[in-house]
């Protein structure tokens, strides 16, 4: 899976790591080399066993845990990548999405991210540079009716992304945003194929190609920060018209 992709030597700190993006993040990581520490508010790491995966419970909206982390990934080796791939979907528009759900998919989806750079960026220049990948999303990119919560925050993390990327730079510390469109993981249940039928790529993406991109990000893309990468079959490139 890895390729030319090499992240020996690395610690990588992942987020949201037993979810569907997160277990195929987890696989990809370990492949190309890194030494990964996967985090998620679950208490048991669904990854198999392996001697470079660590794993520990992280709630991300706290920030004391994201400090005890940082700290754990560093006696693992030098930190040069945070993968903030934590997330949290809810539906509700403007209009009708409650102040809970609000509050909450905030916290997870921008604070959270926030928090876990700031804890990570003293480590990183200790290590001598690293990068930054935040998982954003195409609503990140445009609206989406009907979840208005999850737009705002990821709209938030693409401009996290651009204003640290300028702070960070001359630390050699790269931050970049992952926008993938729908992916079939469990987080798009309850949604239909008409989300992709007229996309240019007419199917779901799958975890492995996310997974393929986040890995350039991390490796190969060296003299790229501040950007937003795409993995959405086309869809933002435009709308397929059959008539």
């Amino acid at each position: 899976m890895s390729g030319s992709v090499d992240l020996t030597g690395s610690t990588v700190v992942l987020t949201g790591a037993n979810g569907g993006l997160g277990r195929s993040h987890v696989a990809g990581l370990l492949g190309a080399g890194a030494t990964v520490l996967a985090c998620d508010l679950h208490d048991k790491c669904v990854s198999p066993d392996h001697e470079r995966l660590s794993y520990v419970r992280l709630d991300v909206t706290d920030e004391a845990q994201w400090v005890s982390v940082m700290a754990s990934a560093e006696a693992l080796g030098p930190v040069r990548g945070l993968v903030n791939n934590a997330g949290l979907l809810t539906r509700g528009s403007t209009e009708h999405a409650t102040r809970a759900d609000w509050d909450a998919t905030l916290a997870v989806n921008l604070t959270g991210a926030w928090l876990g750079m700031r804890a990570a960026i003293p480590l990183m220049r200790r290590a001598g540079g690293g990068c930054i990948v935040n998982v954003s999303s195409t609503a990140g990119l445009q609206g989406y009716a009907g979840v208005a919560a999850y737009v705002a925050s990821k709209w938030g993390l693409r401009g996290l992304t651009k204003g640290a990327a300028v702070e960070l730079g001359t630390d050699g510390i790269r931050v970049n945003s992952l926008h993938p469109g729908p992916v079939r993981t469990p987080m798009i249940d309850g949604y239909g194929d008409d989300v992709i039928a007229d996309q240019p790529l007419r199917r779901f993406g799958e975890p492995a190609e996310v997974t393929a991109m986040l890995l350039f990000i991390l490796s190969g893309a060296t003299h790229t920060t501040g950007t937003e990468f795409v993995v959405d079959g086309g869809a933002l490139s435009g709308r397929v018209d059959e008539d």
